[in-house]
């Protein structure tokens, strides 16, 4: 037998896949494949005998260290099944029947058992974990965490009571305090609050009276006299307590003591007595969405997550009490985004809850080489990666790995296993490419708050883009018809609507809400507009409500937006744009013609409507203008337009732009200018 048909005969009896053996052969040189070539004319040779040498160690190499296929759970052309033969109402293929899942375990009903779970898995292991700036990450046990819940008896002496109507607020970044806090309450029964900055001082004490919260744990003084600026008005009258983690003045003591508020340290929240307790019971909740993302990427005690993403946020929460429940760690970060990198050197996380324009940030910073060679390399190596991605093989030890990935992998501490991004859409071209670069399982997700973060998952061993995978099995997906936006169940598409255990029941003391949100047979209408695929996956291709996420995850309100910007001068008409894969609003400006000619006059421009509307630095003034305007309202940062097109026709009726009720009609607005749109996101630099 000649050696190149035994190396073949090598592959094929080892079950080695097309592409992948392909790609071992393009890496030797080409050998005759005549028939006069055989061993015994190599043994003629010392130099043959020394190559053949090299080639049969190389061989043997990558037949050691060769990674097979991820085998999928199911077939990957059929990831869900239709529901009662209806093919826009599908279930996970994954379940034996249409019984959805509840429980992935029959002893972790709650969030109190989840963490209870992980107690018993790890016992004295590591548990939160956290840094001081330029030193190695400290520990706190899971036996320790469990011996800080006594701060639930401290809460229950400050007047909590031992029940889901009991609202405690916790204002505060990541950190194990925030845990420990959250963890107390469900000890009790008693629910938590997340509030965060980004709320605005409006929402901040819509919140606390909605929820007649009396006590809300904070980090921070500058947080707490936040909070006691709206006692001491008169607009918070059911505040009473306030705990900080950190240590606090006799100032901001007295401060609250004049307004009726007691301020503590955590370490001042003693217990009552034992005898003054009359019940312990658990918070009731579901948790068959994150315990099954155990089932996907098989998390264990071993497993380390970097926590950086808001605690506020249902995605961070299911994240954590998912790797709590396996024993796994949790590291957080040092409270600082800029720092965050360093964080992750230091920690190492096997798990990496990400957001899309995190993984934009890595992909514009991997893919910006400016060396032509070492772009052609990069461009080829990644190639080479998505091909083995396409047979199913994800590694991080092949050539290319060591060659030109490792310093990325080792960016991000280099022990990273899998990746999840959510909260927002990600571009198929940079999941692909990082799918490649990053060397570990990258999963997508989508879902919402109201269904508990997820309720689509992208499948083990699928590794193509642009969907977000297929029902998990504590869901059902179904499309209805929407059309006003000529979206109908007979082309598969539709508003996209969730049914299962992990579904909300309502919104607090808003019965109005909740009948918008939750039909009369459990589905919750997402607002989303969504696509079944030949394959059973889900992919978003709309928004039907007029509430959107840029790709860091904020969520913009357009309409709110446009209506301080009708406050400027010089504008009559405004339509306000973003896109979940871009970071930043853009917008469409109708100038109001009565005045604009004046206004830019004054500026020491002079010209006709149409040349103005045409004229870079009346642009521009017009967009200070408005900034200026939407800051004086109070607009955060992401809520401002960084980029603007003036046009100088009227949004109407007649053309289509406007309804009969002389609302815009933003589908087609975004039609018609999209020309407009693409030009100013490609030339827009943030």
């Amino acid at each position: 037998m000649h050696f190149q048909e035994w190396l073949q005969s090598l592959h094929s009896s080892g079950g080695v896949r097309g592409p992948v053996r392909e790609d071992f052969w393009s890496l030797l040189p080409s050998l005759p494949s005549s028939s006069s070539f055989s061993l015994s004319s190599l043994s003629r040779s010392p130099s043959s005998l020394l190559g053949i040498g090299a080639l049969a160690s190389l061989t043997a190499y990558w037949l050691v260290t060769r990674r097979r296929p991820m085998q999928p759970p199911c077939d990957l052309n059929a990831q869900s099944i239709a529901v009662q033969g209806e093919p826009n109402w599908r279930r996970s293929a994954l379940l034996k029947d249409d019984a959805l899942l509840e429980f992935y375990y029959d002893d972790t009903r709650t969030a109190y058992d989840m963490f209870q779970r992980g107690l018993r898995v790890a016992g004295n292991g590591p548990c939160l974990g956290f840094r001081k700036p330029g030193e190695p990450y400290q520990w706190i046990s899971y036996t320790e965490v469990c011996g800080s819940l006594v701060l639930g008896s401290g809460l229950l002496g400050k007047g909590c009571q031992p029940n889901p109507e009991q609202f405690v607020g916790i204002f505060a970044q990541n950190r194990p305090e925030w845990i420990i806090s959250e963890l107390a309450c469900y000890t009790f029964s008693m629910a938590v609050v997340p509030l965060y900055d980004t709320l605005g001082e409006e929402a901040m004490v819509h919140i606390l009276n909605l929820a007649e919260i009396s006590l809300v744990i904070c980090d921070t003084e500058e947080k707490a006299e936040s909070l006691l600026g709206n006692k001491e008005k008169g607009a918070t009258p059911t505040l009473s307590c306030l705990v900080l983690f950190n240590d606090c003045s006799d100032a901001i003591v007295e401060r609250g003591k004049n307004c009726g508020v007691e301020i503590l340290e955590l370490t001042q929240l003693m217990p009552p007595k034992p005898q003054d307790l009359a019940v312990v019971c658990f918070t009731s909740g579901t948790t068959g969405t994150i315990c099954f993302y155990r089932s996907l990427c098989e998390s264990s005690s071993k497993d380390v997550s970097i926590s950086y993403l808001p605690l506020a946020h249902m995605f961070e929460r299911m994240i954590q009490v998912s790797m709590f429940c396996h024993g796994a760690r949790v590291g957080f970060y040092q409270g600082d985004i800029s720092l965050l990198m360093d964080d992750i050197k230091t920690l190492k996380p096997t798990f990496f809850p990400v957001v899309p324009r995190l993984l934009n940030r890595i992909y514009d910073k991997v893919s910006s080489v400016t060396s032509p060679l070492r772009r052609a390399v990069l461009h080829y190596a990644v190639r080479r990666k998505q091909a083995e991605l396409s047979s199913g093989v994800v590694r991080n030890n092949s050539l290319w790995d060591r060659l030109v990935f490792n310093r990325i992998q080792a960016n991000l501490g280099g022990n990273l296993r899998f990746i999840l991004t959510a909260s927002a859409p990600i571009s198929p071209t940079v999941l692909s490419f990082l799918r490649a670069t990053l060397g570990c399982l990258i999963f997508e997700g989508y879902g919402q708050t109201e269904c508990t973060a997820g309720c689509t998952f992208s499948m083990p061993g699928d590794w193509s883009a642009g969907h977000v995978g297929a029902p998990l099995p504590c869901a059902m997906v179904k499309l209805v018809d929407i059309p006003d936006m000529n979206y109908y169940t007979k082309n598969g598409e539709g508003e996209i609507c969730i049914r299962g255990h992990s579904v909300f029941r309502g919104y607090l003391k808003d019965e109005e809400k909740t009948a918008e949100a939750l039909d009369s047979d459990g589905w919750l209408h997402s607002g989303d507009v969504g696509q079944w695929l030949l394959n059973g996956t889900l992919r978003i291709i709309d928004r039907k409500k007029h509430i959107f996420k840029l790709s860091q995850g904020e969520y913009i309100a357009p309409e709110r937006i446009e209506n301080v910007y009708m406050r400027c001068v010089p504008v009559l008409q405004v339509f306000v744009h973003g896109d979940s894969l871009k970071s930043h609003l853009i917008g469409i400006v109708v100038p109001d013609p009565e005045v604009f000619i004046d206004w830019v006059k004054e500026r020491g421009i002079i010209g006709s409507y149409k040349e103005l509307c045409q004229h870079p630095d009346v642009k521009k003034a017009v967009l200070e203008d408005m900034t200026a305007v939407g800051k004086e309202a109070g607009l955060k940062s992401f809520e401002q337009l960084k980029d603007l097109h003036l046009h100088p026709e009227m949004f109407s009726v007649s053309n289509g732009l406007l309804t009969p009720t002389l609302k815009s009609r933003r589908v087609d607005i975004r039609r018609v200018f999209q020309e407009q749109i693409t030009n100013m996101y490609s030339t827009t630099a943030i």
